[in-house]
């Protein structure tokens, strides 16, 4: 009986050390490299269009004596522009983003000046601005910012030619002239994938703006003498509010590998 049981367990051995060897080593299979983790960090550029509103309260002057000769009469304007910028965003504490950033607008937001006393009326258009400025944000979404912003603001407003009311030319101007203020505003940024374009590093942002730019005192020019008519001035202020939708292209969307094996 001991001798079948040896004879038995050495077959067992045996069979188990042939199949060990048919199996052979275990093949070694690489891990795969992590995706990609977005990052906001980094520069951008954007550019795009929009619509805006504006607001004038306008007094007219003696200009010899500088008095009122009326009180603030509110003039509204509506118009277009384009605008291109750039700017540079950080990411921290995992969900905020804070930004610099500039752009400048171009177009026609056209409005009325009247001079009431002497029965003129004409167009001013805000031609031309441009912005400085910083932005705060929070991700709504990995690739979803939602933020505030402000910052300065200058603005250029063009000349003015005067007709009477009954729309024949006074021989007055108003020259152009510059103008600068503040800003507040804010929107929403996001990746373009969500609408299921593959499309890394493009976004798409929707933002509301308000500018503030003080008053200014514009003599009435001749058009005969380029020179002040010395009877009347006009004294007025702008506030303009606009939105627009731009194209954004980050330019280190993809970020950095978190990890490589």
């Amino acid at each position: 009986m001991k001798k079948i049981l040896l004879a038995l367990t050495a077959v067992a051995a045996m069979t188990g050390s042939a199949s060990a060897a048919d199996l052979g080593a275990r093949p070694y299979v690489k891990a795969p490299m992590a995706a990609p983790v977005a990052s906001w960090t980094g520069f951008y550029l954007f550019g795009g269009a929009g619509g805006g509103i504006s607001a004038s309260d306008q007094t007219i002057l003696s200009t010899p004596t500088g008095l009122p000769l009326t009180i603030a009469q509110r003039q509204g304007a509506s118009g277009w522009f384009g605008t291109v910028g750039l700017g540079y965003d950080w990411q921290f504490s995992g969900t905020w983003v804070a930004g610099v950033f500039a752009d400048g607008q171009f177009g026609s937001i056209s409005g009325t000046v009247q001079d009431p006393i002497l029965g003129y009326t004409g167009k001013q258009k805000l031609e031309d601005s441009w912005a400085a400025g910083v932005r705060l944000g929070w991700l709504v979404a990995p690739n979803v910012l939602s933020y505030v912003n402000g910052g300065y603001s200058g603005a250029h407003f063009g000349s003015t030619n005067f007709t009477t009311l009954g729309g024949v030319a006074s021989g007055v101007h108003l020259n152009g002239y510059n103008r600068n203020g503040w800003f507040i505003g804010g929107g929403v940024e996001n990746n373009l994938n969500i609408f299921g374009i593959q499309s890394p590093g493009w976004f798409m942002k929707t933002e509301y703006r308000s500018a503030f730019y003080g008053a200014k005192t514009r003599d009435e020019i001749s058009d005969a003498t380029n020179l002040p008519t010395g009877i009347n001035s006009i004294r007025a202020n702008s506030w303009n509010q606009t939105i627009s939708t731009s194209l954004v292209y980050r330019f280190n969307w993809t970020g950095p590998v978190v990890a490589k094996y």
